[in-house]
C-alpha cells in the first residue's frame, strides 16, 4: 500500500541519483530496480534472505538482466575496499543486526567521494509516538521480519565514517504510524 501511496515516487527520486558502480544493500524483492538509470554502469544487489532473493532474481532477470545478486549480510560485504561509486539502502537499516557495522562496511566498499543514498523509516521526533515505537518494538520486530521501528538511524549515519550531505524528513505514506516517520538523504565517503 505504501508503494502506491507515494513511496514509489520517493524511491524514484532517491535511486535515480545512483551513478557508476552501484551496490544496493538489502535489495529485498527488487522494488528499486526500475528506478536505476543509465548512469549506473554496474549493479550489485545484496540480499541475505533466500526467500526474497528468489523473487529478486526473477525481477532482476526482467528489469536489470546484468545485475549481480549476492547472498550476504550488510556487515560482511564480500568486496574489495573502494570498489563502488554509490551504495543504496532503502528500509534496510531498521532490520540489520548492527547498523554501526553495516555503515562501516558500506563506507569501506565506497570509493573516496562515493555516495550512500538512504531512505529509511526512523524514530519519531514526537515523544508520544516515540514512546509507542518503544512499546510496540518487540511485537513489531516479530511481525515485520526484524524491523525495529524506533532506530535512531540518522544519528548512526552521522556517527559513521560517512559525512552527511543532505537529509529530508518526511512520512512513509500509507504506513502504520509507528513506521511512518522517515528520512531520505545522502552521505559521502571522504578521502
Amino acid at each position: 500500500m505504501a508503494q502506491r501511496a507515494g513511496l514509489r515516487a520517493e524511491r524514484r527520486r532517491l535511486v535515480g541519483l545512483a551513478r557508476g558502480a552501484t551496490i544496493e544493500i538489502g535489495a529485498g524483492t527488487g522494488l528499486n530496480l526500475e528506478h536505476y538509470g543509465s548512469a549506473v554502469t554496474r549493479l550489485v544487489l545484496v540480499e541475505p534472505d533466500r526467500r526474497m532473493a528468489r523473487r529478486l532474481r526473477a525481477r532482476a532477470a526482467r528489469d536489470w538482466p546484468g545485475a549481480e545478486i549476492v547472498h550476504e549480510v550488510a556487515a560482511r560485504l564480500p568486496f574489495a575496499d573502494a570498489g563502488f561509486d554509490t551504495a543504496v539502502v532503502t528500509a534496510v537499516l531498521c532490520t540489520v543486526a548492527d547498523p554501526t557495522a553495516a555503515l562501516a562496511e558500506i563506507a569501506r566498499v565506497l570509493r573516496p567521494g562515493g555516495l550512500l543514498l538512504f531512505g529509511e523509516h526512523v524514530r519519531s521526533e514526537d515523544p508520544r509516538l516515540a514512546a509507542w515505537q518503544d512499546r510496540l518494538r518487540p511485537l513489531w520486530r516479530l511481525l515485520a521480519d526484524g524491523c525495529e521501528p524506533n532506530r535512531r538511524t540518522l544519528a548512526a549515519i552521522e556517527a559513521s565514517p560517512l559525512r552527511l550531505e543532505w537529509v529530508r524528513r518526511g512520512r512513509v505514506p500509507g504506513a502504520p504510524p509507528i513506521v511512518r516517520p522517515m528520512i531520505a538523504g545522502a552521505a559521502r565517503r571522504e578521502g
